[in-house]
């Protein structure tokens, strides 16, 4: 998962960006952290910036933390890139925090649940940030594919999955949510 592009450490993360407040990145409110680094160059991905495994800015997760506090109407947090699950250690480390702060997490991947599922096997990093978040968009973002009446997602190949439910059924499920604008 180009591991070697990664941060040096489990508390730091290479990011192309953040947004404060979202609407369009999950359901309520939220906190959109964009990793630096992309193996998947899909075309027309709307986040070229974040495609290069260098540049960025590194923050630390106990850092981001402390931004994401300062907004108490935020519903979750989303992990966006990039690639996230380039980075899963640091990620990971965050969504538990998250998590123990009342603060859901949703992230978007290139890679298909079943492929991520398979690389857990043995890369517990990958493991540790799947049984940490939420929902997980998955699947490249392909062009011919692409919609704008879809909620959350570019193109109509991508899912929005319950992960819990899925690593407890050993096979993706859809969230409820897919297909409205409220998470309900």
């Amino acid at each position: 998962m180009e591991q070697e592009n990664c941060p040096l450490n489990g508390n730091t993360l290479h990011l192309a960006g953040i947004i404060r407040e979202s609407i369009v990145d999950g359901p309520g409110m939220r906190f959109v952290v964009f990793v630096q680094g992309c193996p998947h160059n899909c075309p027309g991905c709307q986040n070229l910036q974040a495609h290069s495994f260098e540049g960025g800015a590194v923050f630390t997760v106990d850092r981001l933390l402390q931004e994401i506090q300062k907004n108490p109407l935020l519903k979750g947090v989303t992990f966006s890139g990039g690639e996230p699950f380039c980075q899963p250690e640091p990620l990971a480390r965050l969504a538990r925090k998250l998590h123990s702060m009342g603060l859901d997490v949703i992230c978007y991947t290139g890679y298909v649940y079943e492929d991520l599922l398979k690389k857990s096997e043995t890369d517990l990093d990958i493991r540790d940030l799947l049984e940490n978040c939420d929902a997980l968009v998955d699947g490249p973002f392909l062009q011919d594919q692409k919609s704008l009446t879809l909620h959350f997602r570019g193109s109509r190949n991508q899912r929005i999955l319950d992960v819990p439910k899925s690593l407890l059924k050993g096979r993706a499920v859809p969230v409820p949510w897919q297909d409205s604008c409220s998470a309900g």
